[in-house]
């Protein structure tokens, strides 16, 4: 059974390797070696991933299954699209299941809590990016009842993408 927690400063070092561990098992298949080490030694760094679990309006969640750590989300209170208006929001920056994990409830249990976290502190929205050819994650957040509501681009290395933001009404 998987189990969420808030996640502490203490937690710091391990978000972080997990951060970069999913993120690298997520994409690396998919994306130039190249872009993918740019953007993991000079934005996606360890130090740079703990320095976050720190800062104000974050909110990290740690998923177990026992007393295995086997997945994380980021939630952001300060970093809404103006395309959004003026409703309160709050921003799934990022939900990650470690690879042998994946399919095994993780990641519902951490979008339940995020959606719960959200109620709890009176947002109106939900919303999240995801990359515009993850089609595993689009067909999870549809499943959760977001919607696309707009695109940006996000740099991995030197590469631009595109994302897709969605939002789902809480």
């Amino acid at each position: 059974m998987v189990t969420i927690r808030i996640a502490t400063k203490a937690d710091a070092e391990l978000i972080a390797d997990m951060s970069r561990r999913t993120f690298y098992d997520s994409f690396a298949a998919v994306n130039s070696k190249e872009d993918m080490d740019k953007f993991l030694n000079e934005q996606f760094t360890k130090e740079a991933l703990m320095k976050e679990v720190e800062t104000e309006n974050n909110i990290f969640l740690l998923a177990y299954d026992d007393n295995e750590p086997v997945g994380y989300s980021r939630m952001r209170e300060d970093n809404v699209p103006p395309s959004l208006g003026t409703d309160r929001a709050i921003e799934i920056a990022r939900i990650y299941a470690v690879q042998t994990s994946i399919r095994k409830g993780v990641g519902s249990a951490l979008m339940r809590r995020c959606v719960e976290i959200a109620r709890e502190k009176n947002y109106h929205l939900v919303w999240l990016g995801v990359w515009e050819h993850n089609r595993r994650a689009i067909d999870f957040y549809s499943r959760w009842g977001f919607e696309k509501f707009a695109e940006h681009n996000f740099i991995l290395g030197n590469d631009v993408q595109k994302d897709w933001l969605m939002k789902k009404q809480i």
